[in-house]
């Protein structure tokens, strides 16, 4: 007997339901989207390896789908690391080819490549799937959707500030209330890592104090230790642990912490600049927070980083981030093309949704009316008014069979089509139609204008 077929561990099946509700999301973050300018691109789904590797940090590295090579892929194996079970550097001998971990480096890889092509600023769009070997859990996949926007060839921080109006106009179109998008700045912590005598350890610093939502204070202490960060060092970063106080105030206290550092008093200027033009020209749902907490540990933020949280009632995860990145596609040859952007979850977007039971019905509706079928003849004369309908941009349809009438009916109920449009003689003769309203149980025999009207 044949196994049960299944899918891999962190991938999903999508229904017909649940993919009207991912399209709705996607709708309303694209029409969004090139309300602000921005335009789709897309890239392949698989990269070079070289191109991905090296630029997410150690931890982003490891979550990265290999491709094995075609072919013979072990014969041309270096026989060494071979046989001593080296995959570390293994891999680069069995795969040359990597699915993409994220749409920000193939989008540097873009520029790069077409930049003779492409007006500066380029603002654009891109949404389509992403794939990491995490561990999956709620609201984490080894297979989802990112949508992202950025603008490239710019260092305005007034793309940071349309970036924040950005995020709440789209969770404002979804009707997510009491979302907060975090921000905070990469200059900031390479200042306080320079101020505690940490500038060595700017990375593992920042990795560790990401993680403090996920593992708390003394994890993340726990963590920097046994990366090597002095204890002296740590309690001179106690307060950060708890900051609290309006965005002004925070900033306040940030000039005061990082006054004898260059690039933390950088940091705290673009903050200034980005918080007081938000809260100028103000948000509708949404709320700006400054988190010094957050670093987010991809390598190639420099500027701005953001995080968005979902409302405080959902347990979730972040539903969105991104942030600014001077020197991205300068990896690929390309200097001083300066970036920022920020990416949607829609997986994670998708949940909250749905826990929170904000789609509309009219998302999951189904056809409109189901066509009884009796013959030949019956479903010639539906078939002339069901192509009128579709061209008024009415669903409706045709059941296919001359089955029994019972068994489409009840198909009618399944589908949860609210209306039966049954034709027989009768009907045919009057050029008429008998609709029937499932809900009801009322049925009324119209002419085809009127069956158009009810059905509209």
């Amino acid at each position: 007997m044949a196994s049960k077929p299944s899918i891999p561990k962190g991938t999903r099946d999508f229904s017909p339901t649940e993919v009207a509700k991912r399209q709705y999301i996607i709708q309303i973050i694209k029409s969004n989207f090139e309300k602000f300018g921005f335009q789709p691109i897309e890239t392949p789904s698989f990269e070079n390896s070289d191109t991905l590797m090296g630029k997410y940090g150690e931890e982003g590295d490891r979550l990265i789908f290999k491709i094995l090579n075609s072919g013979d892929y072990l014969g041309k194996a270096n026989s060494a690391h071979l046989e001593n079970k080296d995959s570390t550097k293994l891999t680069s001998s069995i795969s040359e080819k990597a699915l993409r971990y994220d749409l920000t480096v193939p989008f540097a890889r873009y520029v790069v490549q077409h930049q003779n092509e492409i007006e500066f600023p380029f603002k654009r769009y891109q949404i389509q799937p992403v794939w990491r070997a995490d561990r999956p859990q709620k609201g984490r996949f080894r297979e989802f959707f990112q949508c992202d926007a950025d603008v490239v060839g710019s260092k305005s921080l007034w793309q940071e500030v349309e970036l924040v109006q950005l995020y709440d106009t789209v969770f404002t179109t979804l009707g997510l209330e009491g979302v907060t998008i975090k921000i905070n700045n990469r200059k900031i912590l390479s200042g306080i890592a320079e101020v505690i005598g940490a500038s060595d350890k700017l990375i593992d610093f920042t990795v560790a104090l990401d993680k403090l939502d996920k593992i708390g204070e003394d994890g993340v202490k726990k963590e920097m230790i046994e990366k090597g960060i002095d204890e002296n060092a740590i309690l001179k970063v106690q307060p950060l642990f708890n900051f609290t106080g309006s965005i002004s105030e925070k900033i306040e206290k940030l000039s005061s912490l990082l006054s004898a550092s260059d690039e933390g008093m950088k940091g705290v200027e673009e903050l200034r600049f980005i918080c007081d033009n938000v809260a100028k020209l103000g948000l509708t749902s949404a709320t700006l927070d400054l988190d010094v907490t957050l670093a987010r540990g991809l390598n190639y933020y420099t500027g701005a980083i953001f995080e968005v949280a979902p409302p405080k009632s959902v347990a979730m995860g972040s539903i969105g981030g991104g942030g600014r990145y001077d020197d991205l596609t300068g990896i690929f040859g390309l200097k001083n093309m300066s970036g920022v952007g920020i990416s949607f979850g829609l997986d994670r977007i998708y949940l909250v949704i749905e826990e929170l039971n904000l789609f509309p019905e009219t998302v999951t509706a189904t056809s409109k009316a189901l066509f009884i079928n009796y013959g030949d003849a019956e479903a010639f004369y539906a078939m002339q008014a069901i192509q009128k309908l579709r061209a008024s941009g009415i669903k409706v349809e045709l059941y296919p069979d001359n089955a029994k009438v019972a068994k489409q009916f009840q198909h009618a109920d399944k589908r949860a089509i609210p209306f039966a449009v049954i034709i027989g003689d009768q009907e045919i003769d009057s050029k008429s139609y008998s609709l029937k309203n499932l809900v009801t149980g009322e049925q009324i025999l119209v002419d085809f204008e009127k069956l158009k009207d009810a059905l509209l």
